[in-house]
């Protein structure tokens, strides 16, 4: 499981949260932050890079368990490709 939504839900609710955080319209804290602070630091867009490609790789890595059929077709698609590819 994600870190962000562990720790979503080991937090205790709060009564001034909206009842659909998902509509568009309202802009969540990270976009907030992102408005005040045009400027991001290199360190922070590093981290936030980071932290996306580990959820990539997460969410690749379960679509492979769950469909290891589609997972070995594009691995040996993967190996031809590789295998023809001219230097």
């Amino acid at each position: 499981m994600p870190d962000g939504e562990k720790r979503k839900r080991d937090q205790p609710d709060t009564p001034d949260t909206p009842d659909a955080p998902d509509a568009p319209d309202a802009p969540g804290p990270q976009d907030a932050q992102i408005q005040q602070d045009p400027e991001e630091t290199d360190a922070a867009r590093r981290r936030r890079r980071a932290h996306f490609l580990r959820e990539l790789h997460e969410a690749k890595a379960l679509r492979d368990r769950v469909q290891p059929r589609r997972a070995r077709a594009a691995r040996m698609r993967q190996a031809m490709r590789m295998r023809t590819f001219r230097w």
